[in-house]
């Protein structure tokens, strides 16, 4: 596919803009091009920009002291959404999960006034990778940005400031065992597997008695395999956990260690840490402020998927929020879709919150 001519102003026509970047299709590690069409688009803004190492599509506006980090990704899962406009919807796979999350930001950063150049950095990062285990694009620039702020482009609905995400565990198991007839009253290797993982749902039951969603852990069977017998009996299964703050990685991974018995091999991926920031901060005031300067009432929001939040707050022990317009329960559905006067919304929004952050970055809304 050859990009095409960007002959107009992403700022005059945002739409258009980000409807461009919904028809390049980008699964993870395809993003390549849609980062070349969104660095023009952020060039064509006056930004410095650029495609790096890890196919981030790159862009700074200003040159301030202070440094505020805007990360959005822009892959998406595979499968294509036929992009349109249909009743004040704009349809496309990631025009909320979450390609128009981050042409927010750079639609947001290109419209502030430009004496905040002199106040603030701005750091763009339309990064890779974010819906594979591998987080490449955020693991790339989490020790080249050093930010005083960190917002992730992840769809929170335009009224809504997205506090936390619950972390993630993938658990590979195997089993694998002579074979035997049928008549036997031993169990084969795939029912040894189905045992584990029932034991670890009648587990996580327990764990989850009187919780809340978001400190519950949640397990899903993402496969199931069961190889063809020939002198031995393979079977393999592959799930994955959503944490909350109480359970950590480490911590999950000692109990299913606990209920596996030692005829199974187990192998770990995917450890993202559960992260749950603080609901007032000069960053959350801001937010709070560009919200409802444009008519909204905020709302505070925790998560049960998992993001690059996860990934970059280790690294960056700062206050961060996820924003962003659009429903996130079409996330990965065939009928994705933004309302376009959310999206017109969020970027009044999170201008706003960018404006007063930069004004009066430790000052009360």
């Amino acid at each position: 596919m050859t990009l095409p001519p960007l002959e107009y102003s992403p700022l005059a026509d945002p739409v258009r803009f980000l409807a461009g970047a919904l028809e390049i299709h980008s699964p993870s590690g395809q993003e390549r091009l849609v980062a070349q069409y969104l660095v023009r688009g952020m060039k064509a803004l006056g930004m410095e920009a650029w495609v790096d190492e890890a196919d981030n599509a790159r862009g700074v506006w200003g040159r301030g002291p202070l440094q505020v980090a805007l990360v959005g990704h822009i892959d998406t899962v595979p499968g294509e959404v036929p992009v349109r406009v249909e009743d004040g919807k704009l349809f496309g796979r990631g025009a909320v999960d979450a390609k128009g999350p981050f042409v927010t930001f750079v639609l947001a950063a290109a419209g502030l006034p430009e004496e905040l150049k002199d106040v603030f950095t701005l750091h763009l990062v339309g990064a890779t990778e974010e819906e594979a285990p591998s987080s490449k694009g955020a693991r790339f620039v989490a020790d080249k940005i050093k930010p005083s702020f960190a917002i992730i482009g992840e769809p929170s609905g335009w009224e809504g400031i997205t506090l936390g995400y619950k972390g993630r565990l993938l658990v590979r198991v195997r089993r694998e065992k002579d074979n035997f007839h049928s008549a036997h009253h031993e169990p084969n290797a795939a029912e040894e597997l189905i045992d584990y993982f029932n034991s670890i749902r009648a587990w996580t039951q327990g764990f989850n008695t009187g919780m809340r969603a978001f400190d519950q852990v949640q397990y899903s069977l993402r496969d199931f395999k069961v190889h063809p017998v020939d002198t031995r009996q393979r079977a393999e299964l592959f799930f994955d956990l959503r944490l909350p703050p109480r359970l950590p990685p480490e911590e999950a991974i000692r109990h299913l260690l606990a209920y596996a018995p030692p005829t199974l091999e187990l192998d770990f991926s995917g450890r993202e840490v559960p992260y749950q920031g603080p609901k007032d901060t000069p960053l959350t005031r801001a937010m709070r402020v560009g919200i409802r300067k444009v008519g909204g009432r905020p709302v505070f929001k925790l998560k049960t998927g998992t993001c690059d939040m996860n990934v970059l707050a280790p690294h960056w022990p700062v206050p961060m929020v996820a924003y962003g317009p659009g429903d996130s329960t079409l996330d990965h559905t065939p009928v994705e879709h933004v309302l376009l006067e959310e999206f017109e919304k969020g970027v009044a929004a999170l201008r706003a919150a960018l404006e007063h952050l930069a004004r009066a970055p430790g000052g009360a809304a």
